[in-house]
């Protein structure tokens, strides 16, 4: 009864997710958003900005008229793009930086992919894509002294390391759509796009936020940036046992624990909810409000499919305080249009590009593993 009641509440779960995802995306277009640039009262660049920008979408630039063009160079100009190439420019050939409320849907989208942004990790937008250098530092195992009268001061050094945030660039990949549907007025392609856009980039950033080597051409990952503080007995290739989650828990210094989190794969949490007590009961705490997280001893639980299952070896449960890893997102995404590329096929071609980057910035260890055994 249990384990049907469980997938009760899973299947409630998933549509409450698909209701609340359907509204969030329709949002921006029934009520403003508190943010300066936006479509509203009050701020009529803002306005011309998403006429061109519907406008751009369906017929490309040479369909906006005098005063939308010059919205489009002022906004290229406001908030330029680090150009790599001599071919990137606002013109026939396609590139846009996108309105304020287009790159906000983009983002929002990327909320549902993933566990990475779900959880408490730290979130930043920039302006610019160049090297951020955060100082790093773990004082924790040193203390202040007592100290006598007339007796001089002692030393104790702290030692600050340097953790730099980079901005990779990633792509949507191509996204063709054609021309009767562009030309529907009663289809909206923005939140339509945007949707889409924002789901793939979700899907690869959450991939590397999670399992990143940080090797200098990729974020640095959760899974591999944390410390391993319970490995499983012999025989626990695939399980785990509710002594292990405890001793996990406990791994995490109090300073950290305070806020802390549980991550796993789906499948892993199925794992989890169906491990009993010595009476026969159920360890499991579902959330019983829609919208709150289930919950392990108290700490919520976060979804994370590109935490590996039980296996072998594998790094499945983590624990521990995710607000010490920082996702950067620069502000500028750039969207091209392959208008000529597909005309015989009376479709437009979309990409969406945006640069990320993610990693844990403590020299302690505010999140610990799991690890199943070798064997």
């Amino acid at each position: 009864q249990w384990e049907q009641l469980l997938g009760e509440v899973e299947r409630l779960g998933e549509a409450a997710q698909r209701q609340e995802r359907l509204e969030a995306t329709a949002a921006p277009q029934q009520e403003p958003s508190p943010e300066p640039r936006q479509e509203g009262e009050g701020d009529p660049q803002a306005a011309v900005e998403k006429r061109a920008f519907r406008k751009w979408l369906i017929g490309g630039h040479p369909s906006l008229d005098q005063e939308e063009r010059a919205a489009m160079a002022s906004r290229a100009q406001a908030l330029p793009p680090e150009v790599r190439a001599l071919a990137v420019s606002v013109d026939t050939a396609g590139g846009y930086l996108v309105p304020d409320e287009f790159r906000r849907q983009i983002v929002q989208a990327m909320l549902w992919f993933g566990g990475m942004r779900q959880a408490r990790t730290f979130k930043f937008e920039t302006d610019s894509g160049a090297d951020l250098a955060v100082p790093v530092s773990d004082d924790t195992g040193n203390t202040g002294a007592r100290l006598a009268e007339n007796t001089a001061v002692g030393e104790q050094d702290v030692t600050v390391g340097q953790r730099v945030l980079k901005a990779y660039m990633y792509t949507s990949r191509l996204v063709r759509v054609s021309l009767q549907l562009l030309q529907d007025s009663a289809f909206d392609v923005e939140s339509w796009l945007a949707a889409v856009l924002g789901e793939r980039i979700g899907r690869i950033t959450n991939t590397e936020f999670t399992l990143g080597n940080g090797g200098g051409n990729e974020p640095q990952g959760v899974v591999p940036a944390a410390t391993v503080g319970v490995t499983g007995a012999v025989g626990q290739t695939t399980s785990v046992t509710f002594d292990n989650l405890i001793t996990l828990e406990f791994a995490v210094d109090p300073a950290y624990r305070l806020n802390g989190e549980w991550m796993m794969d789906p499948l892993t949490i199925r794992d989890v909810a169906l491990l009993k007590d010595g009476e026969g009961r159920y360890l499991w705490q579902p959330a019983v409000t829609a919208g709150q997280p289930d919950r392990i001893r108290g700490f919520p639980v976060v979804p994370n499919g590109d935490v590996a299952v039980q296996a072998a070896s594998a790094r499945s449960i983590l624990f521990g305080d995710f607000s010490h890893y920082w996702i950067r997102d620069v502000r500028g995404i750039q969207l091209l249009a392959l208008r000529e590329r597909y005309a015989e096929f009376l479709q437009v071609g979309f990409l969406a590009f945006s640069r990320h980057d993610g990693g844990l910035v403590s020299n302690a260890a505010p999140i610990q593993a799991y690890q199943n055994s070798a064997t």
